[in-house]
């Protein structure tokens, strides 16, 4: 079945919200309860999608994936971990529906973020993931996301990563690995 990937629309909201509360769901029914197992409520779902690019993979009509992008504000987060770049995403909420899991879905995603970026001359993508066998970390490295440092957000242990454009690795010897 061919996924598409666009941007969400106002519309989107409700399928949304569905989909990572689902997803959530899912992920506390498997690790049990943790930063995993809050859903969103339609407001801020609603305010994400004003605010932020999200992007949604599409099977028919049907919502299956989402990821959200956001400047990067490096006073917002410790950045010393990452590369420094004038322009940077953050990447948040990578979320797929438990039904589509391991058919692309998310490497899709990824991807379209990728791409994304190239487009609007961004020149990192930086995220975060549990460091706890919930955290998706291979999966982002499988994706070409490389682990460059860890923090602590409100007691819960993270890992950091990024992807740097073609333009940031060709300058940046430190940034290759």
């Amino acid at each position: 079945m061919k996924t598409s990937i666009s941007v969400a629309t106002l519309r989107d909201t409700h399928p949304l919200v569905a989909l990572r509360t689902a997803v959530a769901r899912g992920m506390t029914q498997k690790f049990g309860e943790g930063h995993w197992s809050s859903c969103p409520s339609r407001a801020e779902v609603l305010r994400q999608v004003r605010a932020s690019h999200v992007l949604v993979a599409r099977r028919e009509s049907r919502i299956v994936g989402t990821v959200r992008l956001t400047t990067a504000k490096p006073w917002a987060i410790d950045s010393s971990s990452f590369t420094p770049v004038t322009s940077a995403f953050y990447v948040l909420g990578l979320a797929v529906a438990p039904e589509a899991r391991g058919q692309n879905v998310g490497r899709d995603l990824m991807e379209a973020a990728k791409e994304t970026a190239r487009a609007r001359c961004i020149e990192a993508l930086w995220l975060d993931a549990y460091d706890h066998v919930a955290g998706a970390g291979a999966f982002y490295q499988a994706c070409g996301f490389r682990k460059v440092g860890r923090t602590q957000y409100r007691e819960v242990p993270l890992v950091y990563y990024e992807w740097l454009s073609q333009e940031v690795r060709g300058r940046s010897p430190s940034a290759r690995g």
